[in-house]
């Protein structure tokens, strides 16, 4: 409904059964657009998961009211050349609560595990990511998903927090890192080589936009917490890669 027949029917609704009886409509469905009901979706709030995928200026109302569709439409953020990296509206991520900026480029990267199933298809790794961000919000009370990205076997990489905003994945550390988890449990196997690939050139492309240091200190989660994370098979991989550091990184 647009805007000023709402407020239209906010004047006269004692005087107008026809406005009684829209208004009664617009609270039940939501806002109807026309923009939003051609992709096939309903307009609600995006502080609710998305079946499908987020769309932006397809329905009336607030920025906080998005069409979401049936169907998941993959976009990539297209911040790096060499790898893609699939957006939150593409996956149908709930808006977060609050957002911290991240001040870059930083100077430590910390790469983790999500302990879950494994995936390769990119259907069955955004219903993992959905239920990490669920778990996180729901049960932990954090502001968001985690990580500022998420890397499936499949690889895709998934955008969490990304590059601007404060993660909740390395305790202490979290305003002055980046990190990104690998989607499945690693301790006994490794990632496959489209996922080891995807996230190097991930690391690499925070270099290049300025985002991660050029001379940045690669950490495994249990570098500065009593955890396996990011597995044992990983962690023995990564301690091979460019810039990886068993010192302590720069935070507690």
């Amino acid at each position: 409904m647009e805007k000023s027949l709402w407020t239209s029917c906010l004047v006269v609704l004692l005087l107008s059964p026809t406005c009684l009886s829209i208004t009664a409509d617009y609270l039940i469905t939501g806002p109807r657009d026309d923009k939003c009901a051609a992709l096939g979706g309903i307009c609600q709030n995006d502080n609710q998961y998305c079946t499908g995928s987020y769309f932006s200026n397809k329905c009336a109302g607030p920025v906080t009211t998005r069409c979401c569709t049936k169907n998941i439409t993959i976009r990539d953020t297209k911040e790096c050349k060499n790898v893609m990296i699939i957006s939150r509206d593409s996956w149908g991520a709930r808006r977060p609560v609050k957002v911290l900026p991240l001040k870059t480029p930083v100077g430590d990267f910390f790469l983790h595990h999500t302990d879950t199933k494994n995936c390769t298809t990119a259907k069955n790794c955004i219903s993992i990511v959905k239920s990490i961000q669920q778990y996180h919000m729901n049960d932990k009370n954090w502001w968001d998903i985690a990580y500022s990205f998420l890397v499936g076997e499949d690889g895709h990489v998934y955008e969490g927090r990304g590059w601007k905003t404060v993660g909740s994945h390395t305790r202490g550390c979290n305003d002055k890192s980046l990190a990104a988890s690998m989607i499945g449990n690693f301790n006994d196997v490794l990632p496959n080589a489209a996922a080891l690939s995807s996230v190097k050139r991930l690391i690499s492309c925070g270099v290049e936009i300025g985002r991660l240091s050029p001379n940045y200190s690669l950490f495994g989660h249990r570098d500065v917490r009593d955890t396996d994370c990011p597995g044992n098979a990983l962690y023995k991989n990564m301690s091979s890669w460019t810039h990886f550091h068993i010192h302590g990184p720069g935070c507690p």
